[in-house]
């Protein structure tokens, strides 16, 4: 059983930056895929990027290539996701997830096992 934590949503102005956090506990860490979704409201939630298990390997939504960029330290349990140039649609509840499933779709959430409970971060323009 994994815990997933978020921390760091805020308030930011357009074009400004905020790095989000995400603490694992419960089960051993170095083994899971981890992912980053957002969710606005009457939205769908939309898959932001995830990461592999060594943290080697980081994929992106298309919206957010080359603005985010998504990191783990496996030694403190925890996964980043480092926001810049951020823009008003970018407004939205950022969630983790995990999952321990291989060769799979990780860009569906459905794939994603554990959740944390989100943080909000809104952009002002």
């Amino acid at each position: 059983q994994v815990q997933l934590v978020e921390s760091g949503g805020g308030l930011v102005q357009a074009g400004g930056s905020l790095r989000l956090s995400c603490a694992a506990s419960g089960s051993p860490f170095g083994g899971a895929r981890m992912g980053w979704f957002r969710q606005a409201p009457g939205r769908e939630r939309e898959f932001v990027g995830y990461i592999t298990w060594s943290g080697g390997s980081t994929y992106y939504e298309d919206s957010v290539k080359g603005r985010f960029t998504i990191s783990r330290d496996n030694a403190k349990n925890t996964v980043y996701l480092q926001m810049n140039s951020l823009k008003p649609e970018d407004t939205a509840v950022y969630l983790c997830a995990a999952t321990f499933r291989a060769y799979s779709n990780y860009r569906m959430s459905r794939t994603y096992g554990y959740w944390g409970q989100g943080t909000q971060v809104t952009v002002s323009s």
